[in-house]
């Protein structure tokens, strides 16, 4: 049986965050191949995809994509995500070539002010109907 990272990226994301919120919309726009399956880092399938995993405990403040059997943070998962999507977005990979003690600090700031500049949700974002097959759910893992 395949693993769900065997067939899908991961992004995980605040899910009350106004910014991570707009991040995903823009990242549903922009997978036509649905490369990418979210969910929020609140999510209980979200804590289960994560359980053993050697994760920093600041992961709540970032962005999280799980990719094979990898795990990237911050600048990095930013950048893995453009990698795919359609348009000129593959183009920013090339600051990858920017070391992440360089890279993160800006992410840093801005995941610390977010709430600040974008506001907050009181909850969790819920799918729209054409939207639902973009986001993680409790089929997804249990096929795999």
């Amino acid at each position: 049986m395949t693993k769900l990272t065997d067939r899908y990226d991961i992004v995980l994301f605040d899910g009350v965050c106004n910014l991570c919120n707009q991040a995903v919309d823009f990242i549903i726009q922009r997978d036509p191949k649905n490369h990418f399956k979210l969910a929020s880092l609140q999510d209980d399938l979200s804590k289960k995809l994560l359980k053993g995993k050697n994760l920093d405990e600041s992961y709540l403040d970032s962005i999280v994509l799980l990719q094979n059997d990898q795990v990237y943070y911050k600048s990095r998962a930013a950048l893995e995500i453009a990698k795919k999507l359609n348009g000129l977005w593959p183009l920013l990979y090339v600051f990858i070539v920017i070391p992440r003690f360089l890279r993160d600090p800006l992410y840093d700031w801005i995941a610390r002010n977010r709430y600040k500049w974008f506001g907050k949700r009181e909850t969790c974002r819920f799918p729209t109907e054409e939207d639902k097959m973009k986001f993680l759910s409790k089929e997804d893992l249990e096929s795999t």
